[in-house]
């Protein structure tokens, strides 16, 4: 049987507890997985570099023995071919998610039809978690050490002003 590789494309800004449970679960279904942090986004100025993201994504998929970090621009199907990549693997909490997947993974079809997309949805706990939300409501002061890595919480501590940032022990959301 063919080895099967994925790409799991994302900002990941900052990575949270529903990306990492994709992953996790994405590498029990693939033989291999990369989760692709896209460069250049159309979602405006990101907390973290990209190189950042990388990090905290090579750190907290360490223990998956057939995950890595990459990073890429421009199309997802060209950086798919580069990888011998035969298939994209995508987080969808909601049906507006799909809505917007739908639309990607058929354009991505029509680019290589080689190319498969799988949707996988997140635990139930993490369904309504998203980096935007997440991003505000720590900047806001509220408790997210649930919803996150906590490498990825140490790194937010030190991006978000202290008098902003909730304390150690965390504030109610």
């Amino acid at each position: 049987m063919p080895q099967v590789t994925a790409i799991y494309p994302g900002t990941f800004d900052p990575p949270t507890n529903g990306h990492l449970d994709i992953c996790m679960r994405g590498s029990r279904i693939f033989d291999r997985l990369i989760v692709a942090v896209l460069r250049n986004s159309s979602k405006g100025a990101p907390l973290f570099t990209t190189q950042e993201r990388a990090e905290m994504l090579a750190e907290i998929t360490r223990p998956f023995g057939n995950v890595t970090v990459a990073t890429f621009d421009g199309l997802l199907v060209d950086f798919a071919r580069q990888q011998g990549a035969t298939a994209v693997l995508r987080g969808i909490r909601a049906v507006s998610d799909y809505e917007y997947e739908f639309q990607m993974a058929m354009m991505n079809r029509k680019l290589d039809p080689q190319l498969e997309t799988v949707f996988m949805q997140p635990a139930e706990k993490y369904t309504y978690v998203s980096s935007r939300l997440i991003k505000g409501v720590f900047q806001l002061g509220g408790d997210i050490n649930s919803l996150v890595p906590p490498e990825v919480m140490q790194r937010l501590r030190s991006k978000v002003p202290a008098n902003i940032a909730p304390p150690e022990t965390g504030a109610s959301t």
